[in-house]
């Protein structure tokens, strides 16, 4: 087994000045996933969603954009609310 297994590419990333970018897109896009699940699980549409939230479709869109990380914990609280679950964040 390769002893550098898991760190090489995260070094290179940091050398490149982009581990965090990087991180920041895969952690939104992990949201972003997550919550289209829960949407297609329960059969809430885009349109209900934004209803349940009080914004347009296109704000909603920007949500549920995997590259606009810039979605604050509020906005993260109100639409897991919205959609009847909790928000749950940790460090690793």
């Amino acid at each position: 087994m390769n002893k550098h297994s898991g760190s090489n590419f995260d070094e290179f990333l940091e050398s490149e000045g982009i581990l965090e970018e990087v991180s920041a897109k895969a952690h939104k896009r992990l949201i972003a996933l997550q919550l289209a699940d829960i949407m297609r699980e329960n059969r809430i549409t885009k349109t209900c969603l934004a209803e349940r939230l009080q914004t347009s479709r296109s704000q909603l869109d920007r949500i549920l954009d995997p590259n606009n990380t810039s979605i604050t914990l509020d906005v993260l609280e109100r639409v897991a609310h919205a959609v009847g679950r909790k928000l749950r964040i940790e460090f690793a």
